[in-house]
Parts: C-alpha cells; sequence; structure tokens
C-alpha cells in the first residue's frame, strides 16, 4: 500500500513546521474575532489559541486536530457573561466545564461523536466551506464589519451572511481588493504542479508570502491619501507596553463563586456543547487525514478538559478543536501533533514579542487564505460523489449544508442528524422480514424469515403484511434467524396466530433460539484482552500486515 510512514517528530518537522505557521497566521484573527464576539478581552481568545495548541495538542491523541476558542460558543459565552455579571465568574464556569468534560473522558462517553453519519460529517465539512468562503468575501473587499471566524448566518452588524454580500459595496477598499488579488494570484500559483516539484515552496509555504506581501503593501498604502487601510481591517492584537504589562492580562476566576448555581449551569452547559463540537470535528479532521488514522474520542475529552482547566484559571476562552484550524493544517501538510504544538508555541511568543508587526496583518490577506481552505472543504467532486451514492445518502448531505449556512453549526449538524435518523428509520421499516417471490411463495406457501433485529418500529409493516394474507392460506413466519425481537412485534404474531384460526389460515411459527446474545464488542474485548499473548506477532512491511 505504500512506503513505511515514519511518525517521529524529527522525520516530520519538514512538514510540521510550515504547516504550523499557516495556522498560526490563520489563528491569529480568528482568536480574536471570537473573543469579541464573546464580549470577552480579546487576550482571552489568544490565551485560548496558546492552551489549545500547546496543552491540549501534547495531551490529545488526535494527529491533525487543532482546538482553540470555537465559533460555535461564542453566543453562550456572550449570554454567560452577560448572565453572571463579571468575565471573572465566567472564567470561573470554563473551569468547572473543564472538570465535567474530563469526567466524560473517564466515562467514556467519546462514543457518541461515532453515531453520526458520514453523510452528515462530509455535509458538515462542504457547509463549514461553504460558509468560510461566504463570509471572507466582505473582508476581501474591505468591509469587516462581522468579526472573522463567524460561522453564524446573523451578523454583528444586524444583517445576515447573504445580505453582507450587497451591503459590503458600501465600503468597499481598494487597497484590501489589491491584496485580495494578488495573494489569490500567489496562492493559486502555489497550489501548480510544477511549483510543488521546486524544493524551495516545498519548504516556503504561500500563506506566509501572501501575510509578507500584505503587510509590505499595507505599509507602502500608508503613505498614499486615501489609499491605506483602516485599523479595522487590519489583525488587533492587544500591545502591552513591557513584559509585565504582557502578564496583566492574565485574569484569574472568581473562587468565591463556586457555590454559585448559576457557575454550574453554566459550565455543564460549556461542557456538553463544547464536548459535543470536539467530538464532530475530531471525527471530520479523520475523515480528512490523508494517512486515515483513527483518534481517541476519550482521550479527546480528557485532553479538552484540563485544557478548559487551564484556560480557564488563566483567563481564557472555552476550547474545543475547530475545524478550520484542523482542515487548515491538513491541506498545509501537517503530519503530526507538532504541528498544532509549534503553532501554540509561535502565538505565545509573537503575542509577547512582536504583538505590533503582527497588527500590521490585513484581513484582505487572511481572507485570501480562507478561500482556498473554503473551497478544499466544499468541492464539486464531493458533492458528484455524494450525490453518486443515492438520495438516502445525498440528501441528508445536502440538508446539514444548508442548515450550516442558513443557522449555525450545531443546528445545522443536527438538522441533517434528524433527516438522517429518517432514513435509517424508513429503511428499516420497510425491511421487517425478508421475502423473495421465488423462494419464499411455492406451493400456495407464504414464508416471512424474519430479520435479526426486529423493533417497534417494524410493527406497522409487519402488521400491515399480516392483514394482506388472503383467507385460506398457509403462513410461515420464521423468527429461528432472529436475534433480538421486540415485545410489541411478538404481541403483533399472537395476535394473528389467534386471528388465522377465524380465517382458515394454517399457521407455522418457527420460534426464535433461546441464546442469549450478550454485548458483542465486549465479548470481542475480553477475548482479545484473554488471549493476547497468544497472538502471533506481526510486523508492519510496506504498509501492509506481515505474519
Amino acid at each position: 500500500m505504500g512506503r513505511d510512514k515514519d511518525w517521529s517528530i524529527v522525520g516530520n518537522l519538514k512538514y510540521d513546521m510550515p504547516a504550523s505557521i499557516v495556522v498560526f497566521l490563520v489563528a491569529v484573527p480568528l482568536c480574536l474575532g471570537i473573543a469579541l464576539a464573546s464580549g470577552a478581552p480579546l487576550f482571552s481568545g489568544i490565551i485560548a489559541g496558546i492552551i489549545g495548541g500547546i496543552v491540549v495538542g501534547a495531551l490529545s491523541g488526535s494527529q491533525l486536530g487543532v482546538s482553540g476558542p470555537a465559533a460555535g460558543l461564542a453566543v453562550i459565552v456572550l449570554t454567560a457573561i452577560q448572565e453572571l455579571g463579571a468575565f471573572e465568574i465566567f472564567l470561573m464556569a470554563v473551569v468547572l466545564g473543564g472538570v465535567f468534560q474530563l469526567l466524560l473522558g473517564i466515562a467514556r462517553a467519546g462514543i457518541i461523536g461515532y453515531y453520526f453519519p458520514n453523510s452528515v460529517i462530509k455535509g458538515m465539512l462542504s457547509g463549514i466551506g461553504i460558509i468560510i468562503f461566504l463570509k471572507q468575501i466582505p473582508h476581501a473587499l474591505g468591509y469587516d464589519k462581522d468579526y472573522e471566524g463567524s460561522l453564524s448566518f446573523a451578523t454583528a452588524d444586524g444583517h445576515n451572511t447573504f445580505s453582507q454580500l450587497y451591503y459590503m459595496f458600501e465600503a468597499v477598499s481598494p487597497a484590501a481588493i489589491t491584496i485580495t488579488v494578488l495573494s489569490l494570484a500567489i496562492l493559486i500559483l502555489w497550489e501548480q504542479p510544477f511549483m510543488k516539484r521546486i524544493k524551495i515552496f516545498q519548504i516556503v509555504q504561500g500563506p506566509l508570502i501572501v501575510v509578507s506581501l500584505g503587510i509590505f503593501l499595507n505599509l507602502l498604502f500608508q503613505s498614499l491619501p486615501d489609499f491605506g487601510l483602516r485599523a479595522d481591517q487590519m489583525v488587533a492584537i492587544p500591545v502591552p507596553e513591557t513584559l509585565g504589562g504582557f502578564f496583566s492580562q492574565f485574569t484569574f476566576p472568581d473562587f468565591s463563586q463556586i457555590a454559585n448555581p448559576a457557575v454550574w449551569i453554566t459550565g455543564m452547559t460549556l461542557a456538553v456543547v463544547a464536548s459535543l463540537e470536539t467530538l464532530l470535528c475530531l471525527e471530520a479532521t479523520d475523515k480528512l487525514d490523508p494517512f486515515k488514522r483513527v483518534s481517541p474520542a476519550n482521550r479527546e475529552l480528557k485532553a479538552q478538559g484540563i485544557g478548559n482547566i487551564i484556560s480557564g484559571l488563566i483567563g481564557g476562552l472555552p476550547i474545543t478543536q475547530v475545524i478550520v484550524r484542523s482542515s487548515t493544517n491538513i491541506q498545509s501538510g501537517g503530519r503530526t501533533k507538532m504541528a498544532a504544538i509549534f503553532h501554540g508555541f509561535i502565538l505565545l511568543g509573537c503575542a509577547m514579542a512582536i504583538p505590533a508587526i503582527l497588527n500590521l496583518i490585513p484581513l484582505a490577506s487572511l481572507a485570501a487564505i480562507l478561500f482556498l481552505v473554503g473551497y478544499k472543504l466544499a468541492k464539486p467532486a464531493l458533492f458528484k460523489q455524494m450525490y453518486a451514492l443515492g438520495h438516502r445518502h445525498f440528501v441528508p448531505f445536502m440538508v446539514t449544508i444548508l442548515g450550516i449556512v442558513l443557522t449555525d453549526l450545531l443546528m445545522g449538524i443536527g438538522i441533517g442528524l434528524v433527516v438522517a435518523i429518517f432514513y435509517i428509520l424508513y429503511d428499516n421499516y420497510k425491511k421487517p422480514f425478508l421475502f423473495e417471490t421465488g423462494k419464499h411463495l411455492q406451493d400456495g406457501t407464504i414464508r416471512l424469515e424474519l430479520a435479526e433485529d426486529v423493533t417497534f418500529i417494524n410493527k406497522a409493516s409487519i402488521q400491515h403484511t399480516l392483514s394482506q394474507i388472503p383467507d385460506g392460506s398457509k403462513v410461515i413466519i420464521d423468527a429461528s434467524k432472529t436475534i433480538n425481537i421486540h415485545h410489541d412485534v411478538v404481541e403483533i404474531i399472537e395476535e394473528f396466530k389467534t386471528n388465522a384460526e377465524f380465517r382458515d389460515i394454517e399457521l407455522e411459527l418457527i420460534e426464535v433460539s433461546s441464546v442469549k446474545i450478550e454485548n458483542q464488542v465486549k465479548e470481542v474485548e475480553h477475548a482479545l484482552q484473554n488471549n493476547v499473548l497468544k497472538l502471533k506477532p506481526r510486523k508492519l512491511v510496506n504498509g501492509s500486515v506481515d505474519s
């Protein structure tokens, strides 16, 4: 299947270091924008980004996931700060939320993420890709009323994602457009195969050139009358005058509020929403991973819990794994978790040493980078692939996309999941038993072979089928292969048995076996644990298992 993969730190530095720089460049405005939308100090977003990179990155089992403040929590955070009355009280809720997340990981609640169908996960990726693309168009033209990193349909200026595309023409900036066009040209050039074959361009990422060009053009345009960028069109990290001023930006929780019921409720709310968003992102990131590694979900919850405890203790926003930064990491060539960790250290170092230089980065440069991120998440080829799978997959996929674009991330996923579950239930309703005309209708005998698992969902379809059987027929109901049959269905069969006597129907029942079937997953785990020493050692050769 390919060459052996070296997942060592040193062996992947040439991939992880360039990727970490790109993730850092994308993370800075997102951390600041989400903090602004949350009604929290701007520096709290930077703290969350640093902890998400260094602490969560180190503890997580996800090789490509990147954590930090999430747009999906912005409304919850804003409301909580207002209701609790102070940011310090809210930080106490963040700490408690981290404790709850840690407990969820210990309780192995990470399995929840595996119950989301692929059609919904892929719809989530495409929906986020589309909304990233749409949200960056105003920034690309110089209209920066909505915060960077916003994923909600409603925007901060009272409009929505689509109406902003009209109102942005009221504030078109020639400087922003110039930077966007040149940046996109460079990024597209960097994607060409001939550029990727040149060694220097494999090391120096296109986004780094784009940001450097953006800073240069920003400085150049400042000398031109009526052409320079405004302050709100650039990154805006708080700039302390001294190193002591940097540390003074850290805030600590109000521990006196630990007995406040509202703090506990907020903490539990943050834990549930952040855990769900993390698990969805974890699943999506694994789908995007070119090496198809599977990340341990329970370990991720534990890492997020510890990260949120530390973030809350030093004044940071709540943390989740986030798909925009994770997908940027993957698209930039990241191979291991060191890319996420390095991005956290770069964020820390730059916030301490060169915040003034970071504040020269135009949002138009970052918009160009995110245009490509959004496009790669929502490639037309993915839509063709999902359409080819049929409406059972395509409809939930499209509903998830529309839900995310027209509401927000979690609401859109919820709507898509409801539609996917409807299809599952409908399929289950239609297949309560096996019936083939040539095989199960012979010599006037009707034979119904019940499915392995017959639930109450099959109740209506089985009752309808039995009611259609003509009087005077011979019927065999075969439940010999059934592992689980719901009591409601048993009652229907018993009622049919009684009714058959009055309809001259000859009925034969082949009962379900009395063998008790335990949890098969547990059975396999138990067998492997007890027999692991008897298994022959196997060696991975050229990507395949060799005995």
